[in-house]
């Protein structure tokens, strides 16, 4: 058995709830990203070009797609005879069966997969952020800072730092105190959810503390060891990094990929980003189609005019139709006419003939104000908006949807149609 220097726990089980019909169906870290891209390829492809090749996947929110998605871990180059990518759902064990209750609660309970490795360090990793980074560069300061456990951070404006679990570090980066999600931040170091512990010290803790109910990392297990005189760290990553948790953030990390000088650069040979393809004919652009500083996925045929957009692989985009400042998933169909700013539309939709969406005035949303606070239109995976009607700003439509649900052929600014499978 070769032993692994570094293996990775990447923690995949998330529902994403803020980012709101889009994962209805699907959980955060399978939603498409960039047109072509998941969101779980960025730390996948990131753990290959760092030289981690054994990759424990942990699922748990409606995991089928992105258990198809990663397969055996080919695109990745993972699909190892010892190591490569692993899938790690939640099982039935003899003495009890649990979902996983917090991040370190997860981990815990595959400590018999990291065992099996018996690794020097473990790298703990979320699958829901886009960044590229080299998971060995916080290694080689992991090492020589001696630490137990080393925190990824990043810093955050000041006035966004409640957001996030903040350290307080000296010079050398030694962390002298935590605050998770501070309502008066002291610091805008922000824990990034990466972190690197020695094998030994994370077994421990975990065993210590796994009765602790919801266990977590940013809450329980590092601020514990911190207590009991580990030495922990601060890796400070200089990088591009986004949370994308909420619409806004998705929406504007993917508007961030056509910037004519893009932050966070797709198409670099010594850092490439790896992904399931589908084998698909190249786009087509019909003549009087007009196409502005967008990116546009293989298979997709364009009719209309797009600007400023991401649009998928797949996608049909009928003559006359606009689309502006607009995200558009893989087999969606975009009929003739149909006019568009500013909206997100997931996998397989369908938008009727001549349909204005983004319209009108922003209104604060009456299904839920916590998810849609962004003027942007949202659209759930295969819905139906039937011909001839106009949607607001700040809305969110799931199901197939009929004209009659359109008071006057509307859906008004802040308003919502959710219809369950099936209804």
């Amino acid at each position: 058995m070769i032993k692994k220097e570094m293996i990775a726990m990447l923690l995949a089980g998330g529902q994403g709830s803020r980012l709101g019909v889009l994962t209805s169906k699907l959980a955060k870290p399978a939603v498409a990203f960039g047109g072509k891209y998941k969101i779980i390829d960025f730390p996948l492809s990131n753990c290959i070009n760092s030289g981690v090749d054994t990759v424990g996947v942990l699922t748990q929110y409606r995991p089928l797609r992105l258990n198809q998605h990663i397969g055996i871990g080919m695109p990745w180059d993972l699909d190892r005879a010892f190591g490569g990518v692993q899938v790690l759902p939640p099982y039935e064990r003899a003495d009890n069966a649990e979902w996983y209750s917090g991040t370190a609660n997860a981990i815990y309970q595959n400590l018999e997969y990291m065992e099996y490795y018996d690794p020097d360090y473990v790298l703990i990793l979320s699958g829901d952020h886009i960044y590229k980074m080299d998971y060995e560069v916080m290694l080689d300061f992991h090492k020589s800072s001696k630490a137990d456990v080393t925190i990824a951070t990043y810093q955050v404006p000041i006035e966004e730092a409640s957001r996030f679990g903040v350290v307080i570090a000296d010079e050398q980066g030694v962390i002298s105190e935590f605050e998770e999600k501070p309502e008066h931040p002291r610091s805008n170091k922000a824990s990034m959810g990466i972190y690197i512990f020695n094998w030994k010290v994370l077994r421990q803790a975990l065993i210590d503390m796994k009765d602790v109910p919801n266990c977590d990392f940013g809450k329980h297990i590092i601020p514990a060891l911190h207590e009991n005189g580990s030495k922990c760290c601060a890796y400070d990553f200089k990088g591009y990094w986004k949370d994308v948790g909420t619409l806004g953030s998705y929406w504007e990390a993917n508007m961030e990929l056509i910037d004519i000088i893009p932050e966070f650069n797709l198409y670099e040979e010594f850092w490439r980003i790896y992904t399931k393809s589908d084998n698909l004919p190249p786009q087509y652009l019909a003549p009087g189609s007009t196409v502005k500083k967008s990116i546009i996925g293989e298979g997709t045929e364009v009719y209309g005019n797009v600007e400023n957009s991401v649009i998928g692989s797949n996608v049909y985009i009928g003559k006359d139709a606009v689309i502006k400042n607009s995200i558009i998933m893989n087999n969606a169909v975009i009929k003739d006419g149909a006019v568009m700013d500013k909206a997100i539309l997931a996998e397989g939709v369908e938008v009727g003939k001549n349909v204005e969406l983004g319209v009108g005035e922003y209104a604060d949303s009456e299904y839920s104000s916590k998810v849609y606070a962004f003027d942007l239109v949202t659209v759930g995976e295969k819905s139906v908006i039937p011909d001839d009607v106009k949607v607001g700003k700040n809305t969110a439509i799931l199901g197939v949807t009929t004209k009659e649900e359109y008071p006057d052929g509307l859906l008004a600014s802040g308003k919502a149609i959710i219809k369950e499978a099936g209804e």
